[in-house]
């Protein structure tokens, strides 16, 4: 019964310990994902592993070390960010631990399934009375022995050395559960590879935001500079008697405009930059140095039907559930065969004699049936039990499959409208730096005022926003159509086209 309830703890800790962990991450897996599916190769590089820059870090009892900010801005590729976070985002490290847990928790089930065996030595001195335990030298007299022929006060020096083992022989209900135990070290390794995911497509999002910062900043200074020049024109026009003051001021307004927006795209850059910190387990105030450029490529397409038969063979949580189905079914089949016999086996061997005389070998070898009679009413609780865990097990599965084809299929069309929308801005942007090229070209012939020129910088700085937007709605929708189906972590370079 001890081993019993050892393995049941085990099954429910790693059933556990998941569902809390996948509690933790619901809010991580997008509801309605985005994306199209690549050409996926077998297998990826993984090279640039650890090769991110050092820092220096604090070391604490038990082998952990928080880093500490280096000097200077720490260079960052995205390969590098998503290689530092899978080692040291704490949703990983979390995870990490409770596999190890599970681990030894199965370790301890396996210990009792094996032979128990086990050395003892003891030496033992005493002296007994014997009269105080109730004996009488008189009543030997009819045995021949004189009263006082017999000492009541008895010294007793013994030693002995046992080797003593124990060991069940047939017990199926210990079998399965040691088996469904085993199977919880996937749930709970699947578990952990659902984490990594998330954490993948979090860093990955958050560089690409902070990339997304780094273009609207660049943008932004640009036409910070073509309104200062704009505005030189039009003072030295009108200092010439040639232009009015009306050009001057609508530079002037136009070119604190964007010196406004330059100011708030700083300030989302720092942020982000602050949030990709925490997602690597960086301090805040380490800075960076975004190596990597915005990534666009189209992605290759597969079909609906292959798309869908990747997720159910990749998705992790899909294959946590169907691991915990193994476990409870594992689980009822230990609570179906509680009713059959079981047989072990105890005993032992070794040498009892005075411990300065002789010693003689002593041995006891037990055969042990256990047969259940009445525990009928028990057995029928713990299969109900058992069988509500299934069936409720099997519900989640063909649930989470329904919202996997939902998903799927709308990442698909994230994926396809934002393509559609990447290609609309770009051909806006075109026709917005046409457009102020023309109105430049009037106001510099004296054909025009400048109020052209303000709305044609405006149209293009608009134009060129929506550009880095929606590369980046494109990016993030491919991520996120990798996460939806399963593969992420080794493939979100195919995804991105990097």
């Amino acid at each position: 019964m001890r081993r019993r309830r050892m393995g049941t703890a085990v099954v429910l800790l790693a059933m556990a310990g998941a569902g809390m962990a996948r509690a933790q991450q619901d809010a991580a897996l997008p509801m309605a994902p985005s994306a199209v599916v690549a050409a996926l190769p077998a297998s990826r590089d993984l090279s640039f592993a650890g090769r991110a820059q050092a820092l220096p870090a604090i070391q604490f009892a038990g082998g952990v070390s928080v880093e500490t900010a280096g000097p200077g801005a720490l260079p960052l590729s995205l390969d590098d960010a998503i290689s530092r976070a899978l080692k040291q985002n704490l949703q990983v490290l979390l995870a990490n631990q409770s596999e190890r847990a599970v681990r030894g928790q199965i370790s301890t089930v396996l210990y009792y399934l094996l032979p128990n065996l086990r050395a003892t030595g003891y030496t033992n001195a005493e002296e007994i009375d014997l009269a105080a335990l109730g004996f009488k030298p008189a009543s030997l007299a009819e045995f021949g022995f004189a009263p006082g022929s017999i000492a009541t006060i008895v010294k007793v020096d013994t030693t002995a050395a046992q080797l003593s083992a124990d060991q069940v022989l047939f017990n199926l209900p210990d079998f399965y559960l040691y088996a469904a135990a085993r199977k919880a070290a996937d749930v709970v390794n699947k578990n952990t590879m659902n984490t990594r995911e998330g954490v993948v497509e979090a860093v990955g999002t958050q560089y690409l935001a902070a990339l997304a910062d780094e273009a609207q900043i660049a943008n932004a200074q640009a036409l910070v500079t073509a309104d200062e020049e704009v505005l030189r024109q039009a003072t030295l026009s009108h200092d010439a008697g040639v232009g009015i003051n009306i050009d001057v001021l609508r530079a002037r307004v136009q070119l604190q405009s964007e010196q406004q927006a330059l100011v708030t795209a700083q300030n989302t850059f720092a942020k982000d930059k602050i949030a990709l910190n925490r997602l690597l387990g960086l301090p805040a105030e380490q800075e960076l140095t975004l190596t990597d450029t915005v990534p666009y490529a189209d992605l290759a397409e597969m079909t609906l039907d292959e798309t869908k038969a990747l997720a159910y063979q990749q998705r992790k949580d899909l294959l946590e559930l169907e691991a915990q189905l193994e476990v409870a079914t594992r689980s009822h089949k230990a609570v179906k065969y509680e009713r059959m016999p079981s047989l072990g086996f105890n005993g032992y061997y070794g040498v009892l004699g005075e411990t300065h005389g002789n010693y003689h070998g002593v041995f006891a070898a037990q055969g042990v049936l256990k047969i259940p009679i009445f525990e009928e009413g028990r057995f029928r609780g713990e299969s109900e039990v058992a069988a509500a865990q299934e069936i409720a097990l099997r519900h989640q599965i063909d649930s989470l499959q329904v919202t996997i084809d939902e998903q799927i299929r709308s990442s698909r069309l994230d994926v396809e409208s934002s393509a559609e929308l990447v290609k609309v801005a770009r051909s806006n942007v075109d026709l917005a730096a046409q457009a102020l090229s023309d109105t430049r070209d009037r106001y510099a012939a004296g054909v025009d005022d400048n109020l052209p020129v303000v709305e044609a910088q405006a149209a293009l700085a608009s134009a060129q926003s929506q550009l880095i937007a929606t590369e980046f709605q494109f990016n993030q929708a491919k991520l996120a159509l990798a996460r939806n189906t399963g593969v992420v972590e080794t493939e979100y370079r195919q995804y991105l086209g990097r």
